[in-house]
Formats: structure tokens, sequence, C-alpha cells
């Protein structure tokens, strides 16, 4: 039986860390833009000091659209059962899920700029699980009977067992904390330049996968 071989603790979490490439990525690319979007040349070819406006931070964040902060694997068991006319249908399947989760900076990212402090402030949506991706699905002790075989409304319904299993798995491993921190993070090195201090406010995270 699978509980022999899986405590409580590996059932929910096999690994999970920051997906830096990607991210770094993309931040690199969204600095760019602002630098060259503020950068202009006078005299003998001397870069104008750049002008932070809510305009450019706005642009910079855009830029960077979805971040994609945490991604971990997880795995956990999902049984099923069904009673019917004195017949009992029952599996047990032990199912292995990559799960991605982050920030749509385009669900109402807000900016406030203090020009006399030199202080950005950004008001962050919340963080969300962006994805639910099953690697691998082994099924164990499947039974029923002759007048109570699986069906496809069964097949549906352990299906969205094993979803909310999966997303109460990953809120449980604190991923959306980890994706909000990290997110945080990578917009502070984005906009903390030209001197500004930023601030970075964040909004209390949603389970509910954004599609």
């Amino acid at each position: 039986m699978p509980d022999a071989f899986l405590n409580a603790q590996q059932r929910r979490m096999l690994s999970w860390g920051l997906v830096a490439i990607a991210l770094l990525a993309a931040l690199a690319i969204a600095a760019a833009a602002g630098r060259r979007a503020i950068a202009g040349v006078a005299g003998f070819g001397r870069a104008q000091p750049p002008a932070i406006t809510q305009e450019l931070v706005v642009q910079r964040i855009q830029a960077v659209a979805r971040l994609v902060a945490s991604e971990m694997t997880l795995r956990d068991v999902v049984t099923y059962q069904q009673t019917r006319l004195g017949s009992t249908k029952r599996t047990l399947l032990v199912v292995t899920a990559r799960v991605a989760a982050g920030i749509d900076l385009e669900k109402g990212a807000q900016v406030r700029i203090d020009s006399v402090e030199k202080r950005i402030r950004v008001t962050l949506p919340p963080a969300e699980v962006f994805s639910v991706d099953i690697v691998n699905v082994r099924t164990y002790d499947e039974r029923a009977g002759l007048i109570n075989p699986f069906t496809g409304a069964d097949r549906d319904v352990i299906q969205q067992r094993v979803r909310a299993q999966l997303l109460a798995a990953a809120q449980q491993s604190g991923i959306l904390q980890h994706a909000d921190e990290s997110a945080a993070r990578a917009l502070e090195q984005l906009l903390a330049q030209d001197g500004y201090s930023v601030e970075v406010i964040r909004r209390v995270t949603l389970l509910v996968p954004s599609g």
C-alpha cells in the first residue's frame, strides 16, 4: 500500500524552488527597456539624468507582466469510494504534479512615486497558483463490481478531487508565500535604480489558479 512508504510530509512536497533563469531574464529585459526609455544624449554624448515617472515604472512592470516566481513538485495520495446496491467500488491513486505560482502584474499593480523623498511604492496583486500539471499517476487497489462499475462520472469526480487535493497541498507547502516574497524581491531589484528606494506592499495570496 502506498501509505506505508509515503509519509505525510513526503505526500505533500518532494521539491520546490525559485524559477530563477526565466525570472531574471525577464527582469533584465525590462530593466534594459526602461533604461532605453529614459536615457538620452546631451552635449558631448553624455546621458541625461534619468527622470523617474509613474509611466516609466508602470512600463517596467508591464514589461515583466507575469512573474512565475516559484515552482514545486509534489506528491499526494487520493482515494475514492462509492457504494451502490451493496456493491462498493474504490480506487487509490498516487499522483505527482508540478505546480507553478507567481504574480500577474496586470491584475492591479499600483504605483506611487515620491520624487522629493526619492521613493517608489508598489502595491502588488496577490500571488496565485498559475498551473497544476500532473506528471505521473499510479493506480493502486482499484476494485469495482458488475453492478457498480467505474463510469465517466466517477472519473470526473476523481479528477476534481485530485486537483483540489493538489491545490490544498500546494497551499500547505507555502508555495504562494514563497512566490509572493520572491516576486517582491525581484521587483525591488528591478526598480531600485537611479537612487530611488523601493517599498513593495503585498496583498493576501490567492489559491485558485488564474486559468
